[in-house]
């Protein structure tokens, strides 16, 4: 009787074995791992030839070494993984605002566009197939390239699980971002906005914004206990959360959760600063701190105008009663500011671009672009340095008076060594 026809060898415990079963076909069995309970995780394998049995019990065994034999259990798709993951994993290790960002990536864009797939059958070019899709049906670089960040941790997680051999995800090309996605207001523009920010409340808000380049919730979370205008030192400590509501007529008044009557506010107002690269001292220009100081000396004839109305939270940028500035309330602000400077329409987070291609132009160091700026990644600085020659070009070699310029009637810094009044380059 041929090889074809012999009957099972038994093998040693751990040791694979292939075999002709009754029903004349050839099996394999490989020891792959431990299961939960303790006992051996045997994979099984089934087919026509003892050749095909032998290859498929080489590939189990080279995935055994390689450590990417996925776990026994339910097969995942993309969609009850992500699902899982959105729902139950990454609310454990990111805040509030990134779980936003991966709700929208989830919900809105790969469950609908890939969530069937198995997802140990997804393929990189599956993946490339749904981006250009995607861009095809006119979503912007950013977007997608922002889905293929939360697509890559959400499966490098079932990858570090075991549900997962590899990440395709890490394969696949992700969507170039064009250029001019980032691009940052000229000088020229950054003194018209500062011109007319003078004339409104808060001024020194958009101050901040364009020359240190805190993001939205770190300057509406500055209290005045994070600054200190005689030494010039400004602490990055919070951040200020969007609100999140629920219903407060248990959900009975037919609307959304954020327009009912008696909603009621889920999260805190503000979060302290989730990274080591997000908690930092900013140094402040000396024209900075003198704002800051005008703008103190403001808020304080607020406060004696309010009389018993204030509430004193301390906020660096608050209503006229003392209350935090909401991120909408802030919003529409940068908008009808730029109205008034006549200047393009542009995001408030391009505020933050400018402030970063305004250091690299000025030669600071990138690590030190990275500290002030809240970096942990070498990748953000480098977004930038595309813009830096274009900016560059038409600058004044003296870079003391990029943004403002000492009035005339003032004495240099020179002169007493204290730093003069300085205004808008008009």
């Amino acid at each position: 009787m041929g090889d074809e026809n012999k009957s099972r060898t038994r093998q040693p415990n751990g040791r694979s074995s292939i075999y002709r079963g009754k029903d004349g076909k050839w099996h394999g069995r490989v020891t792959v791992g431990v299961r939960d309970d303790g006992r051996p995780d045997r994979r099984h394998v089934e087919r026509k030839t003892r050749a095909e049995a032998t290859t498929a019990v080489r590939q189990l065994e080279k995935q055994r070494e390689a450590k990417t034999v996925r776990k026994p259990g339910k097969v995942w798709t993309v969609e009850s993984w992500l699902t899982h993951w959105v729902e139950s994993i990454a609310p454990l290790a990111v805040g509030e605002n990134t779980m936003v960002g991966y709700g929208v990536a989830v919900r809105v864009h790969l469950v609908p566009g890939l969530g069937a797939h198995r997802l140990d059958r997804l393929t990189p070019e599956h993946i490339e197939r749904f981006y250009a899709k995607m861009q095809a049906n006119g979503s912007k670089a950013g977007t997608a390239h922002q889905v293929h960040r939360t697509f890559r941790t959400a499966l490098n997680e079932a990858v570090r699980r075991g549900h997962l051999g590899k990440n395709p995800v890490t394969l696949a090309k992700a969507p170039r971002l064009n250029e001019e996605e980032i691009e940052p207001y000229t000088v020229e523009e950054v003194r018209r906005i500062l011109r007319a920010a003078e004339k409104r409340r808060n001024s020194a808000r958009w101050a901040v914004a364009l020359a240190l380049g805190l993001r939205q919730g770190e300057a509406l979370g500055l209290q005045w206990t994070d600054v200190d205008l005689s030494n010039g030192v400004l602490w990055v400590r919070r951040s200020r959360r969007r609100p999140r509501y629920a219903h407060g007529c248990g959900d009975t008044c037919g609307r959304k959760a954020g327009y009912c009557p008696q909603r009621r506010r889920t999260n805190p107002e503000t979060a302290e600063t989730k990274s080591r690269a997000g908690r930092r001292a900013v140094g402040l220009p000396p024209q900075l701190a003198d704002l800051l100081r005008a703008h103190q000396g403001k808020q304080e004839a607020e406060r004696v105008a309010a009389g018993d109305d204030w509430h004193d939270g301390g906020w660096l940028f608050a209503t006229r009663d003392g209350r935090g500035t909401s991120t909408r309330i802030d919003y529409d602000e940068w908008k009808e500011l730029l109205k008034a400077a006549k200047v393009r329409d542009g995001r408030l987070h391009d505020a933050r671009h400018t402030a970063a291609t305004v250091l690299l132009i000025l030669g600071v160091p990138e690590r030190a672009v990275m500290g002030l700026m809240g970096w942990s990644s070498t990748s953000m600085a480098a977004r930038y340095q595309h813009m830096v020659d274009t900016v560059r070009d038409g600058i004044a070699a003296q870079v003391d008076g990029l943004i403002w310029e000492q009035k005339p009637d003032e004495p240099d810094d020179d002169d007493d060594g204290t730093a003069g009044a300085l205004v808008p380059v008009g």
